[in-house]
C-alpha cells in the first residue's frame, strides 16, 4: 500500500518553484530525523529530471561510487559505465555537463555523512559552485537530519558555503489539523489522543495503523522494546548530540514538571548557567521552548520564563516511557499503559488541544478579526487557553472551555485579570471542537470590544 502525502503542499510548491527558474540554484532543506524530508524530495523528484542520492556512513570513494550509480540511472549516459569520479567537484561538474540546457536537479540527502567522510566537502562544493555550477542549470539540493550541524556547516557566516544558497527550509512537524489525517477511519476522539502523543511527526503517524485502535497500536510500537518508537528519542538525541546523557536529564525533568531554570537545574543537580547553557541547545534544536506570559511587561528581559518540551511524543517519552523502562523490558507495557499513562490520556488531549487553538490564532484568526495576529502564546486559565498581539497592538483571548464543563463566572474573572494586565482593546476568540476530523475547531469572534 502506498503511503499517503499528507501536508507539505507549500513546501512542495516551493521546491517546485526554485526547480522553474533558468537559474542555477542551491536550496539546503533540514530539519529533524522523522520529520519527512526524504518522501518531500522523493515527491518532489517524481516526473523530472533528477538525481536523488542517499548519502552513507562510508568512506568517501564508496558515496561516490554510489552518487555515480544514481547519476546513471537519471541520465543513462554510457560514460557513466567506465568513468571514476575523483571528487565530488569532478562529480557534479560532470552532472552540470551532461544538463546542459535543461535543469537537473541534484539531490544529496543526509549531506551531513558526507561530510563526515570528507572535512573538506563544505569548501570544495564551494570551490565548485563559485567556478561551474552557479552557471550550470543544476538545482542543488543538500539536506540533512542533524540541524545543528546543517545550520552551522552549511547556513552559518563561518561556513565556506555561506552566500552561495539560493533557498532554504528547516521543515517543521505536520500541523495538529494534518496529523489527524492520517487516521481516516478513526473517531475525532481517537485522533485527538494519538496526536496527544504522537504529535506532528509523520514517521510516527504511518507507524499506528487505522485498522488498530490507539492502545493496540501505543502497545506494538512503544511499550514494547521492539517497537519502532521505543527507543527513538534516544537515536533522536545521540543524532544531534555526542554526550546527551545531561540533555536526558534536562528532558526528564521539564516533563515531569520542573518549569523554571532553577528548578530545572536542582532537579538536574547542576548550576543554573550549566542549565542554561543546555536548556540554549535544546531551543535552537526545537525540543524545548521557553514560554513568557504575553502580560509580561518586559519579555525580553522577563524572569518568569517558563520551559516546556515542544514535541509531544518527546514529552510522552520523558513522562511515560523512560521512568517505566525496566518494566517494558519485562514485557509489561500493557501494565504500565493501565496504570501509569491510562490515567494521565485526559491531561495529555487537554494540553493538545491548545496546540490547535495557537495554530488558529497565529494562522487565520486575521480573517475573523480583520487584523493579522504577530504573536501569540499559551496562557494558564480554565477558561483563557492563550493569548494574542495583534499588528495594530489590541490583545486576543482564545477562549476555549474545559472538557469538564463551562462556568461563565470563572470567565470573566480571567477575562478581567487578563484586561487589568494587557490594557488597550482585548479580542475575544471562543473555540469549540465539532465532530468533523477535517475541521475539527469552530471559531467565533464574541462580544464587544473592550477599552481599559
Amino acid at each position: 500500500m502506498q503511503t499517503p502525502f499528507i501536508g507539505r503542499e507549500r513546501e512542495l510548491a516551493v521546491l517546485e518553484e526554485f526547480a522553474g527558474t533558468s537559474r542555477a540554484e542551491m536550496f539546503v532543506l533540514y530539519g529533524r530525523r522523522r520529520v519527512g524530508k526524504t518522501e518531500l524530495l522523493q515527491r518532489f523528484c517524481r516526473g523530472r529530471k533528477a538525481v536523488y542520492f542517499l548519502a552513507a556512513q562510508v568512506r568517501d570513494k564508496d558515496n561516490l561510487e554510489a552518487f555515480r550509480l544514481a547519476l546513471k540511472e537519471a541520465i543513462d549516459d554510457p560514460l557513466l559505465d567506465s568513468i571514476d569520479f575523483r571528487d565530488w567537484p569532478a562529480a557534479l561538474a560532470f552532472a552540470a555537463e551532461r544538463a546542459g540546457d535543461e535543469r537537473l536537479v541534484v539531490i544529496l540527502d543526509e549531506f551531513p555523512y558526507l561530510c563526515e567522510a570528507n572535512k573538506g566537502l563544505p569548501s570544495l562544493l564551494q570551490r565548485f559552485w563559485d567556478s561551474r555550477g552557479k552557471r550550470s542549470r543544476l538545482m542543488l539540493v543538500l539536506c540533512g537530519s542533524q540541524v545543528s550541524f546543517m545550520e552551522r556547516e552549511v547556513l552559518a557566516e563561518a561556513s565556506p558555503l555561506f552566500g552561495r544558497r539560493t533557498g532554504q527550509r528547516r521543515l517543521e512537524p505536520l500541523l495538529p489539523v494534518e496529523a489527524l489525517a492520517f487516521f481516516p477511519h478513526w473517531t475525532l476522539a481517537e485522533r485527538l489522543v494519538t496526536f496527544a502523543v504522537l504529535g506532528g511527526m509523520p514517521a510516527y503517524l504511518q507507524r499506528f495503523r487505522d485498522g488498530a485502535n490507539f492502545e493496540e497500536n501505543l502497545l506494538r510500537e512503544v511499550l514494547r522494546p521492539e517497537g519502532y518508537l521505543f527507543d527513538e528519542v534516544n537515536f533522536l538525541l545521540r543524532s544531534e548530540m555526542s554526550q546527551p546523557a545531561t540533555y536526558n536529564s534536562i528532558l526528564h525533568a521539564v516533563a515531569r514538571g520542573s518549569e523554571r531554570v532553577g528548578d530545572i537545574a536542582a532537579a538536574v543537580g547542576v548550576d543554573s548557567t550549566t542549565a542554561n547553557k543546555y536548556l540554549s541547545t535544546l531551543r535552537e534544536l526545537g525540543l524545548v521552548e521557553r514560554h513568557v506570559p504575553l502580560t509580561d511587561p518586559d519579555p525580553l528581559r522577563s524572569r518568569r520564563g517558563t520551559y516546556r518540551i515542544a514535541d509531544r511524543f518527546l514529552a510522552f517519552h520523558f513522562r511515560h516511557v523512560q521512568p517505566h523502562l525496566s518494566l517494558i523490558e519485562a514485557g509489561r507495557g500493557k501494565n504500565v499503559l493501565e496504570r501509569f499513562i491510562r490515567p494521565d490520556l485526559p491531561t495529555l488531549v487537554e494540553d493538545a488541544r491548545v496546540d490547535f487553538l495557537l495554530t488558529h490564532l497565529g494562522r487565520d484568526a486575521g480573517e475573523l478579526l480583520g487584523d493579522e495576529v504577530v504573536e501569540v502564546g499559551r496562557h494558564g486559565g480554565s477558561h483563557v487557553r492563550a493569548l494574542g498581539r495583534t499588528a495594530s497592538g489590541a490583545w486576543v483571548a482564545a477562549v476555549l472551555p474545559p472538557a469538564a464543563g463551562a462556568s461563565g463566572e470563572v470567565l470573566e474573572r480571567e477575562l478581567a485579570q487578563v484586561r487589568q494586565a494587557l490594557g488597550g482593546t482585548l479580542h475575544r476568540l471562543r473555540y469549540a471542537f465539532g465532530q468533523d476530523p477535517e475541521n475539527p475547531l469552530r471559531a467565533a469572534l464574541i462580544g464587544p470590544q473592550v477599552q481599559v
